[in-house]
């Protein structure tokens, strides 16, 4: 079930249970914080929480992992069956459960932010050290 990490954020954190509720709820928080809506296209969320003191976020779908393509960027991103982040201003980092297909390597993406330069472009950190960058509207939602 929830890892050690989401039990010790849970304290003081808006918890929501459901998948239509749990989309509403992570769309509204990306929307706050200036990323593009689609950047978590996860299905059947079961869980979403955020903890505003310490900008811990997380989703927990039923699913042990889902593949999703952006068609726009031809880019491949799968999805754990928990997903945590840290959650600031134009930015996701120490990101667990995202990794990207890159040649025949999954990598776990770690980091994910709106170059101030570039608002309207999304840059993607791996665990590697990698780091690319796309048009932000290929993470529109419903993309």
């Amino acid at each position: 079930m929830a890892s050690q990490d989401i039990e010790s954020h849970r304290a003081g954190a808006e918890v929501i249970a459901g998948d239509a509720a749990c989309r509403n709820k992570y769309v509204e928080l990306l929307e706050e914080l200036s990323l593009p809506k689609g950047l978590l296209p996860m299905e059947d969320i079961q869980e979403f929480g955020y903890n505003r003191e310490t900008g811990f976020m997380w989703l927990v779908q039923r699913k042990k992992k889902v593949e999703h393509t952006f068609k726009k960027i031809k880019q491949t991103v799968s999805y754990a069956s928990e997903v945590t982040a840290i959650a600031e201003k134009g930015k996701l980092r120490k990101i667990t459960g995202v990794k990207t297909k890159e040649l025949m390597l999954w990598l776990s993406v770690v980091e994910v932010y709106i170059p101030e330069a570039l608002p309207e472009k999304v840059t993607f950190k791996t665990s590697t050290g990698l780091s690319d960058t796309f048009d932000g509207a290929a993470f529109a939602l419903g993309e």
